[in-house]
């Protein structure tokens, strides 16, 4: 049912979107209104829900290790899975951010014999890391639409990434990289069993929202051709608040533009926000030194307490009666 709504939901969305491509007013709301809403509200909604992460109390240290940690001289440590201090905690969460850390000790368990099997499964993180950094490569592409003139290391990460100039025109290594992890990430959400059950609404929609992004960019570059000099000065237009309506740019790039500007308005409403989130997760940025030095509760109220001192001279002698040692006599 989840998969059948969100299905249903980017439908309308592309349904929507074809209409627009033919109506005057409705393409300029598309181009030159939507734009701006959708940017405000992802940058609104990402600060202020990285704001109410950090304004979460961590009163202690709860992370997570699987590494020795600094102890006695003579234990040798593992400084980047169980770090003990700043720079042991930034090369484990540059571990985490740009190669998926966590993620690789992925494990699946089968029942083998009424017995529980682990191995490894590094499937997924293959895939994720191949649609993640796939995705970063496509984003500092499109910079070359909205800034002129294009700097020079935008050319050279295009041509590298067409490297094998297959086709004509070039497809892109990292277009072919994003559609395959894509597909997987789907597939498993709909095959597998035990990730079905668990998978929502928001699940679903997220991910065809980036498959629709995707698919119609693909579908712009090597079948309908969408005219680059108009969606450059679009482009343009959007950056120095002076936007115009393109013409006769085709209905692909209007479905597109709707796709992108939705998933931007959805994101800080979504799961895709453990892009900022990671920064803030307590068990991976923090350093695990609680043997180390003593982590006092700012929580924890002001208590009147009675010390074994003050006990002891209360009971004394009603302890020296029943036999009871005692520190003073």
């Amino acid at each position: 049912m989840n998969l059948l709504t969100s299905l249903i939901a980017v439908l309308i969305l592309t349904l929507l979107a074809a209409g627009i491509a033919f109506s005057a007013t409705l393409s300029f709301l598309l181009t030159a209104v939507l734009p701006y809403a959708a940017f405000t509200v992802f940058i609104v909604g990402f600060i202020y829900r990285v704001v109410q992460w950090a304004k979460a109390p961590v009163p202690f240290r709860i992370t997570t290790t699987c590494g020795q940690e600094k102890s006695l001289p003579w234990i040798r440590t593992n400084p980047l899975e169980n770090p003990s201090g700043l720079w042991g905690v930034i090369g484990r969460m540059a571990l985490e951010i740009f190669l998926f850390r966590s993620l690789f000790r992925n494990t699946k368990m089968d029942i083998l014999q009424k017995r529980p099997v682990y191995g490894s499964a590094k499937w997924l993180w293959f895939f994720g890391l191949l649609f993640h950094w796939s995705l970063l490569i496509i984003v500092l592409r499109h910079l070359r639409f909205f800034i002129e003139p294009i700097a020079p290391w935008v050319n050279g990460l295009s041509a590298v990434d067409g490297f094998f100039e297959i086709g004509i025109p070039t497809l892109y290594l990292s277009d072919a990289a994003i559609l395959t992890g894509l597909s997987f990430l789907f597939l498993r959400r709909v095959v597998v069993p035990q990730v079905r059950y668990i998978s929502l609404f928001t699940d679903y929609f997220s991910l065809l929202l980036i498959l629709g992004v995707v698919s119609t960019g693909l579908l712009m570059r090597h079948f309908f051709p969408a005219d680059l000099l108009q969606v450059k000065n679009l482009a343009l237009g959007w950056v120095t608040f002076s936007p115009v309506v393109p013409k006769g740019i085709g209905t692909v790039f209007y479905i597109h533009l709707c796709f992108v500007f939705v998933l931007m308005a959805w994101f800080p409403m979504s799961k895709l926000m453990h892009m900022a989130g990671v920064f803030l997760n307590p068990t991976r940025n923090l350093a695990n030194d609680n043997r180390m030095r003593r982590h006092l509760n700012p929580w924890n109220t002001p208590v009147k307490v009675h010390t074994y001192e003050e006990y002891e001279n209360e009971f004394r002698e009603k302890m020296k009666l029943a036999g009871l040692p005692v520190e003073k006599e």
